[in-house]
This record gives C-alpha cells, sequence and structure tokens, in this order.
C-alpha cells in the first residue's frame, strides 16, 4: 500500500537510488545515467509517498500506475521498484545481462511487476491514458502517472495523446515531464525548443504545474495540487538537472547514454555518500 515518509527520509532514498544507478550501469558497461540521476527524487516521490499500491499484491485492481515513458532511463526504476520489495536487489547488477529480468528498457515480459514495456519514445502517454480511461469506466478510484523525457516530447504521438487527454478531461491521468534540457544529440533547445511548454500543455486542455523536480517537498504539494484537479489532466514540468547528483554528471550532455568506469564510479559514490 502507500507509504508514508518525511522530506528528509525520502531525500535519503533518493541519494541511495542514485548510488544504486551508478553500480548497475557501471557493472553493465553501458546504459543511461544522466536521465535516470535526474528522475530519481520525481521516483521516489511517487512509490514511497504519493501513490497507491502494493509490492504483495502487484497487480491488485485498484493500484495507481505508473508508466516510465522514457524507458531507457529504467536503471531509476528498477532501483525504486527493488527497495519496495516487487523484485530482488541482489540482482540488480545484472542489468543489460543477457537473461537478466532487468532489461536495458523496461520489459514487463521479464519483470511482470510493471505496467508496460517502453523504450519506444512518444508512446507511454498514450498507454497511460488507456489506463485511466479505463478506470473511469470501471469506477475504480486508481490514478495512473506518466513520466516523459523532455528530448520525447518531441514526438508527435506525445501531442495526439495530450490532446485525446484534454478532451476526454481525464482527471485521472498526470503527465510528469522530466525538463533536464539536454537528449541523446545535444541540448534540447538546439535540436528542437520546446518553448513554450506549459502553454502548449494549456493549450490541450491540461491543468498544469511547474516545479523543482529535485525539491521533494514541492513535488509532494504538486502532486497533491494533482489529486484534488477535477475535469482537466495534469502536466507537471519538473525542472531538472541531468546527471543530479554527480558533479561531472551534471549538466553534461555524454552522460545521456555512456555509464562511468571504475574510476568515475568510485568519485560518484563519494559524492553521493
Amino acid at each position: 500500500m502507500r507509504t508514508t515518509h518525511d522530506v528528509a527520509e525520502l531525500a535519503g532514498i533518493a541519494k541511495q537510488m542514485r548510488r544504486e544507478v551508478i553500480e548497475m550501469l557501471t557493472e553493465a558497461k553501458s546504459g543511461h545515467p544522466g536521465g535516470s540521476l535526474s528522475a530519481a527524487d520525481i521516483l521516489v516521490t511517487l512509490f514511497f509517498d504519493v501513490m497507491r499500491h502494493d509490492p504483495a499484491n502487484p497487480k491488485w485492481p485498484d493500484r495507481d500506475r505508473f508508466i516510465l515513458s522514457k524507458g531507457h532511463c529504467c536503471p531509476i526504476l528498477y532501483a525504486v521498484m527493488a527497495e519496495c520489495g516487487y523484485c530482488p536487489k541482489d540482482q540488480l547488477n545484472t542489468l543489460r545481462k543477457l537473461g537478466s529480468i532487468y532489461q536495458g528498457h523496461a520489459d514487463v515480459r521479464f519483470l511482470p511487476a510493471l505496467e508496460a514495456s517502453t523504450g519506444s519514445l512518444g508512446q507511454g502517454l498514450s498507454l497511460g491514458i488507456g489506463m485511466a480511461l479505463g478506470a473511469r469506466l470501471d469506477g475504480r478510484k486508481s490514478r495512473t502517472y506518466v513520466l516523459l523525457g523532455d528530448g520525447e516530447s518531441q514526438e508527435g504521438q506525445i501531442w495526439e495523446a495530450a490532446m485525446f487527454g484534454g478532451f476526454n478531461r481525464l482527471d485521472n491521468l498526470v503527465a510528469i515531464v522530466d525538463y533536464n534540457q539536454i537528449q541523446l544529440d545535444g541540448f534540447v533547445k538546439d535540436i528542437m525548443s520546446l518553448e513554450p511548454l506549459q502553454d502548449k500543455w494549456r493549450s490541450f486542455g491540461w491543468h498544469v504545474i511547474e516545479v523543482y523536480g529535485h525539491d521533494i517537498a514541492a513535488l509532494q504539494d504538486a502532486f497533491g495540487e494533482a489529486a484534488s484537479m477535477k475535469g482537466k489532466p495534469t502536466c507537471i514540468v519538473a525542472h531538472t538537472v541531468k546527471g543530479k547528483g554527480v558533479s561531472f554528471m551534471e549538466g553534461n550532455p555524454k552522460f545521456h547514454g555512456v555509464a562511468p568506469t571504475r574510476e568515475e564510479c568510485e568519485t560518484a559514490l563519494q559524492e553521493l555518500a
């Protein structure tokens, strides 16, 4: 079920999750550290303070749903789910290895506690809309949360889904944009700017909340505001730092998809101690 922790406890969990991400990716020698680290506080706040879920009953019909649309950042999701008790912590360092349940993109065939397989960018919000609409049709109180990447938000399917969600007034749906400003090939503003991002979501009929995505108390308030919104889905634009918590990764496009070396791992873990 939903658990509650104060801000300091949640911050401590987030720091540990970042350490586990670094260790996983170093062992795998490949993967996506930057966007995993930028999303840590968001996922920890959701799983440990906001969502109703039960690791002992992962398919509980009234659970809240979470979809990691930017599925390449699954290391942070795996770390959080393992911490909750959905999957084994002692296998996290098998990430990206042949036969591991921890695939390089979130894959429900290997890890059934996931809500969906993701990583084909642009599709997660459509999946979330289906779940939110299904819950409404079934009369269930379930809420659906979808974490989007900012580079991913250049995909046309995101905006088709946004139009559908707004038109159908899916107030049990929350999209969170991990707005860390960096995508695979560089800075979002140089590749295809999303601005004015908040106005775009509003124009599609969404309630928009802007927040600093590493301020856990602000995230708690934002999710609370989203839960009270009636007649509109909510988009939380979370301004984050790519590689948050590791000085040489922060704001560095290199670490979108490059794993740390053993030496970099040691430095990162010292900074996250």
